[in-house]
């Protein structure tokens, strides 16, 4: 478990049990033990503070715009830990589930996705994709039907009812600027928040979708996250049927304004899919799992929307990689970890032409360039004049388009560098890169 985490009610970091080494895993071992045989936690443990997270999309005063997280304990966290790895032991979940699976990550599914739709670009065929959107999925699961899709996975009951006792009687207070509210039950539902809840979703979706999920990549799943793919439009419209009455039966809900539709190589007269009578969005562009599809199979707006986001990245911590006393390792720790992920996220699994190939590299030495200068300058006490784009040769790397790593170790030719760039600065301080 990371740390730096929020603690629950109980205060207790997951710090304090990894500083304590030794006398810690004796003690967790003993307690653990103590539950397992027990069937029953501590009551402390059933207590939570909700807090809510907004999804950084839509209208901020929409209550449906927000994310419940709960903060709990972070040793019943450990506990759930303890028991998920006995319960993946002997859990098998379809190779169609791409979330919270080892060894597998957003990227595959992306690829995955993005390989079939070249395919059949390239082919010259119509491909229907359907994007499943379920409505606050973990607030919705019955937990009759957690403890039913458990057994049926192979759960030894002794664990099934370990799972249940982290559910009876659980309570929770919501917190919010005001202040919070009074205590009160939770009685349906998965803890968000918790360490066990995505594999105990994974193991509903799992037996949920036995009877209607095809081969990947024809169906795929990320968590709750659900893409229904065919050849015609009759076919996937009859699919998205099944797998409605498959999840609305047992408990789940599809949501008809947020699901959309997607034909790769359209002809004329496709027309669109309903559901139940209702007509499902349909959209020539789709963002999912963080990276935008789009039914032309150009990745002109992906590459945009990277570089947007490593410009907010940079300017959230700005004042870290801005700051003159700060050394450049630091800053480029948190170039690394904030700015550089944010840009690349899902590239891998795009094709870029050498002309968006460039603007990430640009855009990349650019944001790199202006946190490394601020440091470097104030310690040289120069101004730099200001200073027009024009071509330059590198003799270590060579001449041409500069890469990230050029940038990071040419020292030596840095102001050449930032004359590609075409960045200006007068004096100490950065004013703007000349566009």
């Amino acid at each position: 478990m990371k740390s730096g985490k929020a603690v629950g009610p109980d205060d207790i970091p997951v710090e304090v049990w990894k500083c304590l080494g030794e006398a810690a895993v004796e003690f967790l071992a003993s307690l653990f033990n103590r539950v397992l045989e027990s069937e029953r936690m501590p009551e402390e443990w059933r207590r939570s503070v909700l807090v809510t997270i907004f999804k950084n999309k839509g209208d901020v005063q929409s209550c449906s715009n927000y994310r419940g997280i709960k903060l709990m304990s972070h040793t019943m966290k450990v506990w759930e830990r303890v028991v998920e790895a006995r319960l993946r032991k002997v859990v098998e979940i379809c190779e169609q589930q791409y979330g919270f699976m080892p060894r597998k990550s957003t990227t595959d599914a992306i690829f995955a996705l993005r390989i079939l739709m070249d395919k059949y670009r390239d082919g010259q065929k119509e491909l229907h994709c359907v994007f499943v959107d379920l409505e606050k999925t973990y607030d919705r699961v019955p937990r009759e039907e957690l403890w039913y899709c458990m057994r049926k996975s192979g759960v030894a009951e002794k664990y099934v009812r370990v799972v249940q006792d982290m559910y009876e009687r659980s309570r929770t207070v919501v917190r919010c600027a005001v202040g919070q509210t009074e205590e009160f039950n939770v009685e349906v539902g998965l803890h968000q928040g918790s360490a066990l809840s995505p594999f105990l979703f994974a193991i509903v979706m799992d037996q949920l979708s036995e009877e209607v999920r095809q081969e990947s990549p024809w169906t795929m799943m990320f968590a709750d996250d659900i893409v229904i793919c065919s050849e015609s439009r009759e076919q996937v419209e009859e699919n998205l049927e099944r797998w409605r009455f498959a999840l609305e039966r047992r408990g789940m809900k599809v949501s008809r304004s947020k699901t959309e539709y997607m034909c790769v190589n359209e002809r004329e007269g496709s027309g669109t899919v309903r559901l139940q009578g209702e007509e499902v969005k349909k959209v020539e562009e789709f963002k999912y799992l963080g990276s935008t599809v789009q039914s032309n199979g150009e990745c002109g707006k992906e590459v945009k929307k990277r570089v947007q986001a490593g410009w907010n990245g940079w300017r959230k911590v700005s004042g870290v990689l801005c700051d003159r006393k700060i050394s450049a390792r630091i800053k480029g720790k948190v170039y690394r970890t904030v700015v550089r992920p944010a840009m690349l996220y899902g590239l891998e699994t795009v094709s870029l032409r050498k002309r968006q190939e460039s603007e990430l590299e640009y855009r990349i030495g650019q944001l790199y360039m202006i946190s490394k200068h601020s440091h470097e300058q104030s310690e040289r006490g120069e101004g730099v004049e200001v200073v027009q784009n024009e071509p330059f040769e590198d003799p270590t790397y060579g001449s041409g388009q500069f890469t990230e790593k050029r940038v990071y170790l040419n020292k030596w030719g840095y102001l050449a560098v930032f004359k590609a760039l075409g960045c200006r600065f007068e004096g100490p301080e950065f004013k703007a890169p000349l566009t």
